[in-house]
């Protein structure tokens, strides 16, 4: 490190508000395109999810060490009650998602910190809900998918020097994730079956 280079959580600060004055000024060039996709592995509940390359403004980025893979399954407690044979405990969805929420949680955290100049010395975010199956399996209507989840809760705690609470509570708002699981999401759904697909031929 040089003498002038100041580095905060990591991160090169001068460098960091280079970016940021870029981002404000070409704002088409720092769209991020993102996806993944999952693929059935022949057990009920199982699946291998893959991330996908990702777009930057309009270059694709892909490259081998980023081909992360993520084997979903359920518990195994719930897997043996309901008949799953020779059930293995794997990673949930949901709680992958709660994971993803309160790590992104911390990244709009961080990053503001560090674009405000707050030195954070100690930051955990514990995400929960209480979750009721029985839309999954149709034990209740569909129309009845509002009330799956209930008391999602985000407890953050956090440490440092100017730490101030409103103000954490906005940058928390801020992460990507926040956005995605608290705010009405279009989800365009399209199926392509095998009838569909010889139709096209």
């Amino acid at each position: 490190m040089t003498d002038d280079q100041r580095i905060r959580h990591g991160v090169d600060v001068d460098k960091f508000e280079g970016f940021a004055e870029y981002a404000s000024e070409n704002p088409d060039e720092v769209q991020l395109g993102l996806g993944a996709r999952s693929t059935y592995e022949g057990t009920c509940a199982h699946s291998l999810a893959r991330i996908d390359s990702y777009t930057l403004g309009d270059e694709t980025i892909a490259r081998e060490t980023r081909e992360y893979t993520i084997p979903y399954g359920g518990w195994k407690e719930v897997l043996d009650a309901g008949g799953w044979v020779g059930s293995a405990d794997r990673m949930e969805p949901i709680e992958v998602a709660l994971s993803a929420l309160a790590s992104c949680i911390n990244v709009g955290i961080t990053i503001n910190a560090v674009a405000n100049g707050v030195d954070v010395e100690r930051l955990r975010t514990r995400v929960r809900t209480d979750f009721d199956p029985g839309v999954l399996f149709s034990l209740a209507d569909l129309d009845e998918a509002g009330g799956v989840f209930e008391n999602l809760t985000a407890e953050i705690e956090i440490e440092g020097e100017d730490v101030d609470g409103d103000r954490i509570d906005e940058w928390a708002r801020r992460a990507p994730v926040y956005t995605l699981v608290s705010l009405a999401q279009d989800v365009e759904l399209t199926v392509a079956t095998p009838a569909e697909a010889r139709a096209d031929d």
